[in-house]
C-alpha cells in the first residue's frame, strides 16, 4: 500500500511540474527598436533648461524625470548617461554616452553647438548612427535663449567632463526598471516643452563638431553587437525619422481601414433602392392618391352644352312676345 502511495505520488508530481514552469513568465520591458528608448525631443529640450552640462547631465538620469529608458546591456535597469564635451574655437560638442560597464560606453548622441560670425547660434542634436540611423537630426529653436550659452564663449571656460563612472553614481542617483514603449513615450512627452520648435533636418552643419567626433566616439557596444545597428533592424528606411513616417502611414491606413464601411453596405444601408420608395414616395403609377389625373377631372365639370339651360333662339321668341303683351 505504500509504494502505491509513493508511486502515486510521483506521478502527480511529474505532471505537475509542467504546469508550474508554464505559469512561470519572463518579463522584458523593453522593445526591440533601440531608438524608441531615447526620445532626442526630450534631450534637446532639458538641454536648452538647463543652466549648465552638469545639470543637464542630473536632469538626463533624473529618476523622478526618467528621460531615458536605455537598457543597452539587457540587466533589466535603466542605463546612466554621461557626459563629455570637447571645445574648438566657437564650437562646442556634447557627447551623451550609457554607462555599460565600468570604461565600457556607447555613444547615444551628440549635441552640437556653434556661434557664426553675427553670434547667431546653431543647435543640432545628432542621433547616433548606430541607434538612429544616418543624419537623423533635430535643431531645436528656443523660445528664449538658454541660460547655458552664457557660459560656453568666456575665457575662462573649461569643457565638462563627467566624473561618473560604472558602480560610481551622484547621490540623486538610483536604478530603476525600463517602462513599455507606450508607457515611456507617455512619460517622456510630459517633459517636452512645446513651447520651443524642434525642426527635422538631415544635414550636419558643423564640419569643426564631426571632425571632433571621430576622435571621440564610442562604440563598445555596436563593436559587440553589429547585428542590432539601425540598419540591420530596419532595412527599408535609412533612419529614425523614415520609419516614424512608415509607422504613421500604417496606423493612418489601419484607422481607415476600421472606420469606412464597404461599398456595397453603405449604400444599401443609408440609402433606399428605387424599387422601394413606396415607403416614403407614392411611385408614378400611383399618384391617383394624391393628385387627380388629367383624364378624371372633367368628370366634376359640366359640359358647356349642359350649362345652357335654353338654346339661343327660345330666348328671342320669348323676348317679343313679351314686348307685345305690355303693349
Amino acid at each position: 500500500m505504500k509504494t502505491k502511495i509513493i508511486s502515486f505520488a510521483f506521478i502527480a508530481f511529474f505532471f505537475a511540474n509542467p504546469i508550474f514552469a508554464q505559469d512561470k513568465t519572463t518579463i522584458n520591458a523593453s522593445n526591440s527598436e533601440i531608438s524608441d528608448n531615447l526620445d532626442l525631443k526630450a534631450v534637446a529640450s532639458i538641454f536648452g533648461d538647463s543652466e549648465n552640462l552638469e545639470d543637464f547631465e542630473r536632469r538626463l538620469n533624473d529618476p523622478k524625470l526618467k528621460i531615458s529608458n536605455l537598457d543597452l546591456n539587457n540587466d533589466n535597469q535603466v542605463d546612466y548617461l554621461r557626459v563629455i564635451e570637447s571645445v574648438e574655437g566657437r564650437t562646442h560638442l556634447i557627447i551623451i554616452q550609457a554607462v555599460l560597464e565600468k570604461d565600457i560606453f556607447q555613444d547615444v548622441a551628440t549635441i552640437e553647438v556653434e556661434k557664426d560670425d553675427n553670434n547667431r547660434m546653431q543647435v543640432q542634436v545628432v542621433g547616433d548612427v548606430y541607434m538612429y540611423g544616418n543624419n537623423y537630426i533635430y535643431e531645436p529653436i528656443y523660445v528664449h535663449s538658454p541660460v547655458i550659452f552664457t557660459y560656453f564663449w568666456t575665457s575662462n571656460y573649461r569643457p565638462y567632463r563627467s566624473a561618473w563612472n560604472w558602480g560610481f553614481y551622484p547621490s540623486f542617483y538610483y536604478y530603476w526598471h525600463p517602462f513599455p514603449i507606450y508607457r515611456y513615450h507617455k512619460n517622456v512627452h510630459s517633459w517636452i516643452n512645446y513651447n520651443n520648435h524642434y525642426n527635422y533636418v538631415n544635414v550636419r552643419r558643423s564640419t569643426v563638431a564631426i571632425n571632433l567626433h571621430q576622435n571621440l566616439r564610442a562604440n563598445s557596444y555596436e563593436v559587440r553587437n553589429p547585428e542590432r545597428s539601425f540598419g540591420r533592424r530596419n532595412s527599408s528606411v535609412s533612419n529614425r525619422y523614415e520609419l516614424d513616417q512608415n509607422r504613421a502611414s500604417t496606423r493612418t491606413r489601419a484607422n481607415s481601414n476600421n472606420s469606412v464601411s464597404p461599398r456595397g453596405n453603405n449604400r444599401t444601408e443609408n440609402v433606399s433602392p428605387r424599387n422601394n420608395r413606396t415607403e416614403s414616395e407614392a411611385p408614378r403609377g400611383n399618384r391617383t392618391q394624391t393628385e387627380t389625373p388629367r383624364g378624371n377631372s372633367r368628370s366634376n365639370v359640366t359640359p358647356r352644352s349642359e350649362t345652357r339651360s335654353e338654346p339661343r333662339r327660345e330666348t328671342r321668341s320669348e323676348n317679343r312676345e313679351s314686348r307685345n303683351n305690355r303693349r
